[in-house]
């Protein structure tokens, strides 16, 4: 198969979809790579690694969408890339479709095929391609949140750790999946409080058992999540529905209570976010206000640790890109039933149920999309 690795074009995204190792093995299984000239420059993948790689380095995107087959990209397709689809493409990225309609239509419009990361599966009920992500995102969040709690960044001034005879900051993480327990873990292991908030009993008992009650697990309702974020310096959303909307678990009224200073990180905004005063933020820009709280709502947060993040996103991406290489559409997916829950749009419709609620859409029955 003719994969195309084109550069990402959203602004201050660094990562790449293929890099020189995953190129290496995509050629070495007999398939053919081309890679838009510059795509991995930004995180040290220079043309002439891609070269030795195997791949065939072209000039411009065009080139790239006009001949592939298979387009491995990272973020969703922007404006520009949806015209480029074509019918019987077959796109492998991060969609997050639910929040975001124009691309949808756009999709749609273009009659191609589109797989997203965030809605492949594995047999133990997990996010496979969003795990990766998660973990750095969650990671970040601590980092980042720390950052806008200086008084300099518009917080309180307040040290996450801090020091003997001053009490450390206390941070609430909503959410204790992939996301929320590494945040969780970075947060405690800076000797923060921390409180982590989820809806699934058996997620508080292992978070627990892996604590060793160092960190207070509350099981979510209204008014816990409430008390929780009153009383926080630091508060990190990191709740997930897969394919679908995120709560918004912190309402307005919420925010207009918390002590000024007070910080909003939302992790879940690729999603739409679960705060209510949400609204996507870039890396040249991060954080605004809002009743006197600091809201970072980055909606490529991973992107900030570029190679890092598309070195992991590779480990994780690769095994099923060889798969539909190898295969094609639809047997790869046929093949693979948990490959098959990232099909999103194929051929004009939306296939995944959760996806095509979210957007109000009829949804194309998932058997009906892989018989073409």
């Amino acid at each position: 198969m003719l994969v195309g690795v084109p550069k990402e074009v959203k602004i201050h995204e660094y990562r790449v979809g293929l890099v020189p190792a995953s190129v290496r093995e995509l050629v070495a299984q007999g398939h053919q790579v081309l890679v838009e000239a510059g795509a991995g420059a930004g995180i040290g993948f220079p043309d002439e690694a891609y070269a030795a790689a195997g791949a065939e380095v072209v000039a411009d995107a065009a080139a790239v969408f006009a001949r592939a087959d298979l387009v491995v990209k990272v973020k969703e397709p922007q404006p520009e890339e949806w015209r480029r689809l074509r019918l019987g493409q077959v796109l492998f990225t991060y969609l997050h479709l639910a929040p975001d309609p124009a691309q949808a239509q756009g999709l749609m419009e273009s009659g191609c095929t589109a797989i997203a990361y965030e809605t492949v599966t594995d047999p133990q009920g997990g996010l496979p391609l969003l795990a990766p992500m998660s973990e750095v995102a969650g990671r970040m969040a601590v980092q980042v949140g720390a950052r806008c709690l200086e008084k300099e960044a518009g917080g309180a001034g307040i040290l996450l750790s801090g020091v003997p005879g001053v009490p450390p900051a206390r941070v609430a993480v909503l959410g204790g999946g992939v996301v929320g327990s590494n945040a969780a873990r970075i947060a405690a292991g800076m000797r923060a409080r921390v409180t982590v908030l989820d809806r699934s009993p058996r997620v508080l008992d292992a978070l627990d058992r892996e604590f060793g009650g160092a960190v207070a697990t509350l099981f979510a309702t209204t008014d816990s999540v409430e008390q929780a974020v009153l009383e926080a310096d630091l508060v990190i959303g990191a709740v997930l529905v897969p394919g679908a909307a995120a709560p918004r678990l912190v309402t307005r009224g919420m925010v207009a209570r918390m002590r000024p200073g007070s910080v909003l990180v939302d992790v879940a905004i690729d999603q739409g976010g679960c705060f209510e005063t949400s609204r996507p933020t870039t890396h040249a820009d991060p954080t605004y206000v809002v009743d006197g709280v600091v809201h970072y709502c980055v909606t490529n947060m991973p992107g900030a640790v570029a190679r890092t993040s598309a070195v992991a996103l590779n480990n994780a991406t690769l095994p099923f890109t060889l798969q539909i290489a190898a295969k094609g559409f639809p047997h790869a997916l046929a093949a693979n039933p948990h490959l098959a829950q990232g099909l999103n749009v194929q051929a004009g419709r939306i296939v995944h149920p959760a996806v095509a609620h979210a957007l109000g859409q009829p949804a194309l029955p998932l058997a009906a999309a892989l018989a073409g």
